[in-house]
C-alpha cells in the first residue's frame, strides 16, 4: 500500500471494513468515519433523522406519530465511498481492497480469532497512542508463526491480516473504530 496516497489508501482500509458489515453499531461507526473523513456521501439524502421537540405529541395535523418517528430512528443513510475521479485509479483502489479480503477470507479462522482476543485486549488496556505498536506487534508475531500462505506476496498477507484484525475488534468494539483505522492507516504508511 505504499504507492498509494492517504486518501486511497483509507479508501482501501474503509472498503475493506465495510464489506460484509452486519453489525449496525459497527456500521454507524462507519458511517460516520467515512462522512468525517469525506470518503463516503449519502446517495439518498437520507442523512440522519432529527427528532424536533416542537411536534411532540402532534399526530393529526400532518406530523408523525411517535411510534413511526420512533422506529425510523433506526433508518441509516444509505452511503458510498467516494472513489477517485480517475476510473482507472478507482478501479485499482477497488481492486486492491477485493485482493486484500480475499487473502484475508484464506487466512485461518484460529489465527485470526487468537490474534484479535489479543489485539482487543491490548488496546483496551492502553492509550490510542500505543494502539498502532500492539497492532504492529500482533501482525508481526502471527506472520512469524506463518499463516499458511507462503505462496502469496507477504506485504499483501500482512496488509490483509492488518485489516482482518481491525475489523475483528471494531466489530465486537465499534467505538474503537476511529482510533483503530487510525493505528492502521499510520502502521500501513
Amino acid at each position: 500500500m505504499e504507492n498509494l496516497n492517504v486518501q486511497n489508501a483509507s479508501l482501501v482500509i474503509l472498503a475493506f471494513l465495510k464489506a460484509d458489515c452486519w453489525d449496525s453499531d459497527y456500521r454507524r461507526e462507519l458511517i460516520s468515519l467515512g462522512s468525517h473523513l469525506n470518503l463516503t456521501k449519502d446517495i439518498n439524502s437520507n442523512g440522519p433523522w432529527i427528532e424536533s421537540s416542537e411536534d411532540e405529541g402532534l399526530e393529526c395535523d400532518g406530523h408523525l406519530q411517535s411510534n413511526i418517528r420512533d422506529s425510523l430512528q433506526d433508518l441509516e443513510p444509505l452511503v458510498e465511498l467516494q472513489w477517485p475521479r480517475d476510473h482507472v485509479e478507482a478501479a485499482a483502489v477497488r481492486r486492491i481492497a477485493e485482493d486484500l479480503r480475499e487473502v484475508a477470507a484464506q487466512l485461518e479462522h484460529h489465527i485470526v480469532a487468537r490474534a484479535i482476543r489479543n489485539l482487543s485486549s491490548n488496546i483496551q488496556a492502553s492509550h490510542s497512542e500505543q494502539w498502532k505498536l500492539h497492532l504492529a506487534r500482533e501482525v508481526e508475531r502471527v506472520m512469524r508463526q506463518g499463516v499458511g500462505l507462503e505462496h502469496l506476496p507477504q506485504e499483501r498477507v500482512a496488509v490483509a491480516l492488518t485489516l482482518t484484525l481491525v475489523k475483528g475488534v471494531c466489530v465486537s468494539a465499534p467505538r474503537l473504530l476511529r482510533g483503530l483505522f487510525n493505528a492502521a492507516l499510520q502502521y500501513l504508511r
